[in-house]
């Protein structure tokens, strides 16, 4: 992996750049689109691909329920399995089973126990055999076992996660380094420590020291208010090394991929962006469209005539309302196509604007008009 800053906003944190990977290079900052099970959901890869997209995220949990190691390993890795020629990027599956309280346990000295949502069957994954299936997926860069935790939990609780999360980034950096031999994983570290400043700065410290290639901040978006993010985001941002690619785990909102880029974050994640998609709400630059509601029946408008998807340039919202109320898979297609394109145009959109010195107005007009709302209730 190498990473290189090319331009820096003058008067924020944000930056432009260029990561180059097994798969060829990224531009940074770039949104990585959600491909949970090896595709991103109701599109086609060379769609994806298409849209500009060659950076996607895959999950490590799911991928190890099903298909399995063993399907995976012989066919020689996840990109040949799905047929995806650009670069992925595997999460640890931490965050899907810390959101599977009830069925998981976390044994500091081994890994996290827990039921699979599928069947109940029992596994145990430990810091080491994460890293190990990630090396057997052929991951372009890897995340390491960790420990997420909820807002509103006692400074004891914070503390031992992250002291948690740092013994597992020893482990599992020195996994990375037994690979090295086969051809290395590149393995990013994770910074944890809840909604305590203290607890964020040592865990920085810990693991800024295992001097991981690239790092992420994790335990952020995962309920806590707009205001806090923003906070939180500057504060551990602001601990991070220069020289190296910054990652924001599941954010994908508009509002908050600016705050991130202002803060100098690099690399972002999100399922909101296709989610919302298949539920038939999409980006316009006014703010969210419910395609569903009933003032669109009559609406012969594309979704927005500046956009080039396909739903925009040979559909109008009447028939994409339609689709989604007659059940059509065609109109998940469309819209998540739709809401990728916006989201690949505005980090476009995002690095022009830091390459050409505005990227604060660029940040203020674009929020100024999208939090305006002009469709309904959708907008607020």
């Amino acid at each position: 992996m190498k990473f290189k800053i090319d331009i820096r906003d003058k008067a924020t944190k944000a930056r432009t750049g260029m990561l180059t990977l097994n798969h060829g290079i990224v531009k940074t900052p770039a949104f990585m689109p959600v491909g949970t099970n090896g595709t991103v959901k109701a599109l086609h890869h060379k769609t994806v691909q298409g849209i500009g997209f060659n950076l996607i995220l895959a999950n490590t949990y799911h991928l190890f329920l099903r298909p399995g190691w063993d399907v995976i390993k012989s066919v020689s890795g996840l990109h040949r399995f799905m047929g995806w020629t650009g670069n992925i990027l595997t999460d640890s599956g931490g965050y899907q089973i810390f959101s599977l309280a009830p069925f998981r346990k976390i044994i500091p000295d081994q890994g996290i126990k827990f039921r699979s949502h599928i069947d109940g069957t029992m596994f145990t994954l430990s810091p080491e055999s994460v890293i190990d299936f990630q090396q057997c997926l052929g991951s372009d860069v890897c995340m390491p076992l960790d420990v997420c935790t909820a807002p509103g939990i006692t400074y004891k609780k914070a503390y031992e996660a992250a002291a948690v999360t740092t013994a597992w980034a020893e482990r599992s950096r020195e996994r990375a380094v037994f690979w090295e031999k086969e051809g290395g994983v590149t393995v990013f570290g994770i910074i944890q420590g809840n909604f305590f400043r203290d607890l964020r700065e040592k865990s920085a410290h810990e693991i800024l020291n295992l001097d991981f290639p690239g790092v992420a901040i994790g335990g952020l978006s995962v309920g806590e208010t707009p205001e806090i993010f923003s906070e939180y985001l500057h504060f551990t941002a602001g601990l991070l090394p220069d020289d190296k690619p910054r990652y924001v785990m599941g954010i994908g909102t508009p509002g908050y991929l600016l705050e991130a880029v202002e803060a100098g974050i690099d690399m972002f994640d999100c399922v909101f962006p296709t989610r919302i998609a298949r539920n038939g709400t999409v980006f316009t630059k006014k703010g969210p469209l419910a395609l569903k509601k009933e003032w669109n029946r009559l609406n012969g408008d594309p979704i927005d005539e500046t956009c080039t998807c396909t739903a925009c340039s040979s559909h109008s919202v009447a028939y994409l309302r339609h689709l989604f109320k007659c059940n059509e898979i065609l109109g998940a297609m469309l819209a998540t196509e739709h809401n990728l394109h916006f989201i690949n145009s505005f980090m476009e959109n995002i690095r022009l604007s830091i390459e050409a010195g505005n990227f604060p107005e660029f940040k203020r007009q674009f929020l100024e008009v999208y939090r305006a709302g002009k469709h309904g209730q959708s907008g607020k």
